[in-house]
């Protein structure tokens, strides 16, 4: 057994929301582990109970759940009636509801009636363009308060909202935004960040050219305050909202199962994936996480650095649920200074801090202690994810941040808009683990056979049983197979997430990396369909394989390129190929390094084998060689392994 990093206190444990729960709904727990195996074992009364816990708003039905154990196809609460922007706009709240931080203006505050006034204008205006269920109101925004209010107005409405950071390319922004038909688009005429101004206008017009079916274009001027931010066709965002001063605000009471989101899960084999969720059981999933297992109370403050792109966004904006104030930061976490983060923290008195795996290893590499610079004793609580927090990061937080913090190491993802394993704020923190599972989530780790593997072994991350926050369905998949492909194929009957994991000894967490094609640098999930069509638009690439390698506690991209006869990968060509990257895709898709070989594996079906190149890049045995039409070509990636020396 390894020695803690870090022990609550028995008052700090007695003063946890958690402890509250299990005195209130589960007398019988002694510890976290009693909870959890209650929570999985009878998972309607639990999710009930986070129900009554957070005093959610709406009728809750008699019935808890319809098919319990089908994976997938179980309901929860299929009787309910709820809206999510209702349980966020309550009277009874005052005060701020959010604070948007900038980097080259003042911070401004949204307060609860500002923020009731403006969903219900905003949401006026979506009826006027009809908006409402069964169609979808998109952002391609930063993350501003204007964001939070079109999703809340969306989802007051009944429509399912979508939104992506405006860093991203123009053939980013369709390949998503495309599949879906929105009705209404809301979008910054640019955005800020590392100091430099970025002017999207241009794109703008290409975005809305490539989308049909919008009925109304909305811009925001987040630019200088004599930009011209109208564009030909398009209403200024305070137009917009200007027909009705006070509307009343009157939420449409709706199905537990109806969509709120859809996020974008990156595609292999084609465009993203269209991940469509369910209101119901993301409010539930965010409450059980954000009050249990974060410890966020009422009035509290939390602040996740984010883009609109990442399901983070969406987590971050479920605190409002809570009842908690959340800090937008919009920009770059290292302008001016990597401080940055911290003097926001101090300034605004924030109990919850999330950032990056990523963010905190750079800041430990380079010897930035806070904690010599800002107050930050009102900091309850660190999160991080994105990649896998190593020891050495666990042990800088406690050195330079704080050394009487909850640090929690959590993961999950878009597929599920939250967390599989996640912090315990009752219990001690070990280096390098993530501390538990999620409440009402039965987690395990897998071998091939879908058998559960000893502690210490690596093994495949995996759900054995229905929970709320599961996607309603994918988009464009009428029958349903893409859904069951995605998490079901492998293991019948389990959800498989597409990571590798370990159990440790003291009952925690270790994620050692993705298990299947998608690219995660950052913590951004990236399809590598998204980067080949882009590159193999280049009259000099044939074709491109693109996989993640671990690297500097991270995850970098390595593109392997087969080019055409006569082209050689000189350095134009490379610059050629990040610039098709970045312009089509977004800054996080360029690939760190570029290789050119002579043949890419491919399977029978004439599919590339992704999974194969990075097991062989990474020093892994290759699974199922004679699925592969030319095996022997892995041998010339084999030496390509040096890459990681």
């Amino acid at each position: 057994m390894s020695l803690p990093l870090w022990t609550p206190s028995p008052k700090r444990i007695a003063d946890t929301q958690l402890s509250a729960f299990m005195a209130r709904y589960a007398p019988h727990a002694r510890e976290f582990a009693d909870l959890h195996a209650w929570s999985v074992e009878h998972r309607e009364e639990f999710w009930a109970a986070v129900w009554d816990f957070g005093d959610v708003v709406g009728v809750r039905g008699d019935r808890t759940s319809i098919d319990r154990d089908a994976m997938p196809g179980a309901r929860f609460f299929p009787d309910a009636s709820l809206n999510y922007a209702a349980n966020v706009l309550r009277a009874e709240r005052h005060g701020p509801a959010i604070v948007e931080v900038a980097e080259d203006r003042a911070d401004r505050v949204t307060t609860w009636e500002q923020l009731r006034s403006q969903v219900g204008a905003v949401a006026a205006a979506l009826r006027a363009d009809g908006a409402g269920p069964n169609t979808r109101v998109v952002a391609w925004m930063p993350n501003v308060a204007e964001t939070v209010v079109t999703f809340l107005a969306a989802a007051s409405v009944g429509a399912t909202f979508s939104s992506c950071s405006p860093d991203f390319g123009v053939q980013g922004v369709l390949d998503r935004f495309a599949q879906i038909d929105p009705v209404v688009l809301v979008a910054a005429d640019g955005y800020r960040y590392g100091g430099k101004t970025f002017d999207r206008r241009a794109e703008l017009a290409e975005v809305v050219a490539g989308l049909p079916s919008l009925r109304r274009t909305v811009v925001v001027a987040t630019l200088a305050a004599d930009a011209d931010a109208d564009l030909a066709g398009t209403t200024a965002w305070a137009d917009w909202v200007a027909g009705d001063a006070e509307p009343e605000f009157a939420p449409t009471p709706l199905p537990f199962d109806q969509p709120i989101f859809t996020l974008f899960s990156s595609g292999t084999t084609g465009v993203p994936k269209c991940i469509v969720h369910r209101a119901g059981g993301v409010l539930l999933k965010h409450l059980a996480e954000h009050r249990l297992q974060c410890d966020l109370r009422p009035g509290d403050r939390a602040m996740y650095f984010t883009t609109t792109g990442w399901m983070m966004w969406n987590w971050l904006v479920g605190a409002l649920v809570s009842g908690v104030t959340i800090v937008l930061t919009e920009g770059s976490p290292f302008h001016p200074d990597p401080l940055r983060l911290f003097a926001v923290a101090e300034r605004h008195g924030v109990d919850l801090l999330g950032v990056g795996a990523k963010f905190l290893d750079a800041l430990r590499k380079e010897a930035v202690r806070p904690q010599d610079h800002h107050d930050l004793t009102n900091i309850r609580t660190v999160c991080s994810t994105g990649s896998p927090l190593v020891a050495e990061g666990f042990d800088y937080v406690y050195s330079a941040i704080s050394s009487d913090v909850h640090l929690a190491s959590i993961s999950g993802g878009t597929d599920l808009c939250g967390c599989l394993v996640m912090g315990n704020p009752t219990a001690p923190v070990y280096a390098g683990q993530i501390q538990a599972p999620a409440l009402g989530v039965d987690v395990a780790v897998a071998g091939d056979d879908g058998a559960p593997v000893p502690v210490g072994t690596t093994g495949e991350l995996v759900v054995r049983a229905p929970f709320p926050s599961m996607p309603l369905e994918f988009g464009n998949d009428p029958d349903g197979s893409r859904y069951r492909g995605a998490y079901f194929e492998r293991f019948a009957g389990q959800w498989a997430h597409g990571d590798f994991a370990l159990t440790t000894p003291e009952g925690g967490f270790v994620i050692t990396g993705r298990s299947d094609a998608t690219l995660n640098p950052g913590g951004v999930r990236i399809g590598t369909a998204e980067i080949y069509r882009a590159v193999e638009s280049l009259p000099g690439v044939l074709e491109a394989l693109a996989i993640g390698q671990p690297w500097a506690n991270d995850v970098r991209v390595v593109l392997f390129v087969r080019l055409a006869g006569g082209a050689v990968l000189d350095d134009a060509l490379e610059a050629e190929i990040r610039a098709a990257v970045r312009t089509r895709c977004s800054p996080r898709h360029v690939p760190a390094r570029i290789v050119a070989v002579a043949d890419l594996p491919r399977t029978r079906s004439g599919k590339l084998a992704e999974l194969a190149v990075a097991d062989v890049v990474a020093g892994r045995p290759v699974r199922n060689t004679e699925a592969l039409a030319n095996a022997e070509s892995l041998e010339a990636f084999k030496k390509i392994a040096a890459l990681a020396e």
